[in-house]
Order: C-alpha cells, then sequence, then structure tokens
C-alpha cells in the first residue's frame, strides 16, 4: 500500500485571523484543541512565534507519553503558522529526524470568519511504505498515520472553533 503523506482539513471560525493565530501560534496552547497534544515548552524565548523558535511538545496516546523538538519555519501574523518535528523522545527529544510539517492557514472565509486549514505532513520520506506502514499501524492500533492524523485535525479544529467562538462571544 502507497503512503499518503499529507492531509489536511478545514473549519469556518466566527473570529478574525489575527486572533485565531494568536491562539494556534503559541505552542503551550495547543493542548487545549489537540487530542494528543499535552502543551509545549518554548526553549528559544519569545513571547511570539517566529521563524526558528524552537519548543519542545509534550504528547500523550493512551498510555504512551513523549516529547518531541520542534522548529516554526513559518510565522505569518494572521496567514501562515508552521513547525517542523525534527526529534523525539520519551521524556527528552534525543532521537533526531524527520518526523512530520504542520502547517495552519487563515483566510478570511465568504460570509465572515476565517477559514482554518491545518495540514500534517509525513516527513519520514526515507522509510520505505512497508516499514512505515507496519510501524503507524503499532502506534496507532491499526491505522496509518495519515488516517490517524485525519481524525486528529478534525478532532483539533472542532475543539479549536468551540473555544475561538465562546471567546468571542
Amino acid at each position: 500500500m502507497v503512503r499518503i503523506l499529507s492531509v489536511s482539513d478545514s473549519v469556518v471560525i466566527g473570529a478574525a485571523p489575527s486572533v485565531i493565530y494568536a491562539h494556534v501560534s503559541n505552542p503551550a496552547l495547543m493542548g487545549r484543541w489537540s487530542p494528543e497534544n499535552r502543551g509545549a515548552t518554548v526553549r528559544s524565548g519569545g513571547e511570539q512565534a517566529y521563524v526558528g523558535m524552537v519548543f519542545d511538545g509534550r504528547n500523550t496516546r493512551g498510555p504512551v507519553s513523549w516529547t518531541t523538538r520542534c522548529t516554526v519555519t513559518a510565522a505569518d501574523p494572521g496567514e501562515r503558522f508552521a513547525f517542523r518535528v525534527r526529534a523525539i523522545g520519551r521524556r527528552r527529544p534525543v532521537l533526531p529526524g524527520r518526523i512530520a510539517t504542520w502547517e495552519y492557514r487563515f483566510e478570511r472565509a465568504a460570509g465572515g470568519g476565517t477559514r482554518v486549514t491545518e495540514t500534517w505532513i509525513d516527513d519520514r520520506r526515507a522509510w520505505p511504505d512497508v516499514v512505515a506502514n507496519t510501524f503507524d499501524k503499532l502506534a496507532t492500533r491499526g491505522h496509518t498515520f495519515a488516517e490517524f492524523q485525519r481524525r486528529n485535525i478534525r478532532t483539533t479544529l472542532e475543539n479549536l472553533k468551540k473555544a475561538m467562538e465562546a471567546e468571542v462571544s
């Protein structure tokens, strides 16, 4: 089976792009919406996201927890936020490698609000498909990462929409 290397989904949220961007681009807040992420610690200082900013994300899936080291690759206020996951480990991100890229785009929606698009890109391009698919099914209890991330993205976007619209009202 050929691997799907990217999945994305979108939702329209009744808030301005700049407001949503300010929340999403703060890695410490992602744990409020994501089904796996539990927040992050910014390692390189600074309150607002900038290209090159480094943070460690804390994640949990069932009984398993891990930490990732991430680097911000795009920080365009109100338009785009992206980061690359470049190391992983149980307590500390000690195993380097190309793991994934996450991207969020913010566009004014027709009729008001903001269309937020979340995209996951599998950066494990050097892995043979059969190895990646076998690993994925073990790590996700029977799914490929593309299938698994599609559900996570939908959950994250729905939770973000509820939180942002509650804050605006």
